[in-house]
C-alpha cells in the first residue's frame, strides 16, 4: 500500500497531463517531500525492439551540472597507471587482487574503468559484473589507457544509458535540491543523446513516451514534439 506521502503526491498529478519540460521539473520538485534529497529520474519510451542487435540504445552522456551523487570509481589496471588513477581522484586501484575480490562477491563501487591489457583477466568476472552494469566497455569509455580522463568524467557527471527489454532507457538526472534550470539542462542533454542515437533500423515513431520521477514520487508525462524536434 503506498505511503500518505505518495498518495499526497499522486493526487497533485493529472495523469492524463503531458506538462512542458520546464512545467514537469516544477511539477516534481513540488510533490517530492521525502526528507532526503531525492534523485530525480527520466524515463523514455522507445520504438524500438531491443532483440534485435541493431536496434540496441545504448550511450553516455556528460550531464553539465552532474548528477549530484558522489560516484565511486575502481580502476583495474597494472603498476604504470596506478598512480595516474590515484591522482586523478579513483577511490579504488589494483589489478590482480580486486578481480579476486569480486570472485569472492564484492561490487561496491558505482563505475569500473579499466586499461584494455586486463579486461582478459577482467573476463573471469563478467557474469558477476555484467548484470550489474559494472563490466567496463570501450563504447562507454571505462576501457581506455587515458584512466585520468575517464575517471574525471565520471566523477564529474558522465552517465551511461542503455534500453531495456521493454524498450525504454531512464537515467538520474540530478537531485531535487538542483535549481529547476539545472535539471532541464541536464534532462534536455539526455533527451537529445537518445534522440541522436535513433537506430536505422528503428521503424514508426522513435520516442513514444517521456515522464520524470523522483525517488518514491509518481510519475509526470513531459511532452514530447519539443523533444523530438
Amino acid at each position: 500500500m503506498a505511503g500518505k506521502n505518495y498518495r499526497d503526491a499522486a493526487s497533485q498529478v493529472d495523469r492524463n497531463q503531458e506538462y512542458d519540460l520546464a512545467d514537469a521539473v516544477a511539477k516534481i520538485r513540488e510533490i517530492t517531500k521525502t526528507k532526503f534529497d531525492a534523485t530525480v529520474d527520466v524515463a523514455v519510451k522507445l520504438g524500438v525492439d531491443p532483440r534485435h542487435a541493431d536496434q540496441v540504445v545504448r550511450g553516455t552522456v556528460m550531464l553539465p551540472h552532474g548528477t549530484g551523487k558522489t560516484v565511486s570509481v575502481l580502476v583495474v589496471c597494472k603498476e604504470a597507471k596506478v598512480a595516474e588513477a590515484e591522482e586523478a581522484g579513483a577511490d579504488f586501484v589494483g589489478f590482480e587482487e580486486y578481480v579476486e575480490k569480486i570472485q569472492n562477491g564484492w561490487t561496491g563501487v558505482d563505475v569500473i574503468v579499466a586499461t584494455p591489457d586486463v579486461m582478459g583477466q577482467l573476463g573471469k568476472v563478467a557474469k558477476i559484473l555484467g548484470p550489474r552494469g559494472l563490466m567496463p566497455n570501450p563504447k562507454s569509455g571505462t576501457v581506455t589507457m587515458d584512466v585520468a580522463k575517464a575517471v574525471k568524467e565520471v566523477k564529474a557527471g558522465k552517465i551511461e544509458f542503455r534500453v531495456d527489454k521493454a524498450g525504454n532507457v531512464h537515467a538520474p538526472v540530478g537531485k531535487v535540491s538542483f535549481e529547476a534550470d539545472q535539471l532541464v539542462a541536464n534532462i534536455s542533454s539526455f533527451l537529445r543523446e537518445v534522440v541522436r542515437l535513433k537506430p536505422s533500423a528503428a521503424k514508426g515513431l522513435y520516442v513514444q513516451g517521456i515522464a520524470l520521477s523522483s525517488t518514491m514520487s509518481p510519475s509526470v508525462r513531459v511532452k514530447m514534439d519539443k523533444v523530438v524536434a
